[in-house]
């Protein structure tokens, strides 16, 4: 009878941290995987699966990008605007990365406190919502400009952080 109790409760222990481990996945950024009803895109958009997606990744930054009053993001050249991977950019950084700043916050605070390395699409997105902090840092001013200048920094310091994470010394098993 006492094997028993301990094999039932070693199972549930071990169904207690799978569960917990799959759901911690979808913390950082959770609007990548709520579907929207009137959309087509698929859940959870990458854009970097490989090199040359990496680079058009850049050029997409580069281009001139533009931010509407009702904060959507979009690619003014025409010709990058019309490539496949220019409607997983769109998403991802209109409905995916956060734009407010309690928003911007929350994600600082769950990357402050994530273990181990950042998965690729997380450090992505997180490099995007940088990208637009600092867009919005520089168009504010007085205290707001503050404001953006302290979530900018904190983003900058948990991508840095990730980064020497994934850059040190790697244990031996």
């Amino acid at each position: 009878m006492c094997w028993k109790t301990l094999l039932l409760l070693l199972l549930c222990y071990d169904a207690q941290a799978t569960l917990s481990h799959r759901w911690s996945r979808a913390v950082l950024f959770p609007a990548a995987h709520r579907p929207k009803r009137s959309s087509s895109v698929p859940l959870n958009p990458i854009l970097q699966s490989s090199l040359e997606e990496v680079q058009l990744l850049y050029e997409f930054l580069l281009a001139e990008l533009e931010i509407g009053p009702d904060l959507k993001i979009s690619i003014k050249d025409e010709e990058l605007a019309s490539l496949r991977k220019a409607a997983d950019f769109h998403t991802i950084c209109n409905d995916v990365i956060p734009k407010s700043i309690p928003d911007i916050r929350r994600l600082s605070a769950s990357l402050s406190s994530h273990p181990g390395v950042l998965k690729k699409e997380d450090f992505e997105r997180t490099a995007l919502t940088l990208a637009y902090v600092a867009y919005r840092t520089a168009l504010s001013q007085g205290h707001q400009k503050d404001v953006w200048a302290q979530a900018l920094l904190s983003l900058f310091q948990a991508l840095r952080h990730d980064l020497m994470r994934s850059s040190g010394p790697r244990a031996s098993p």
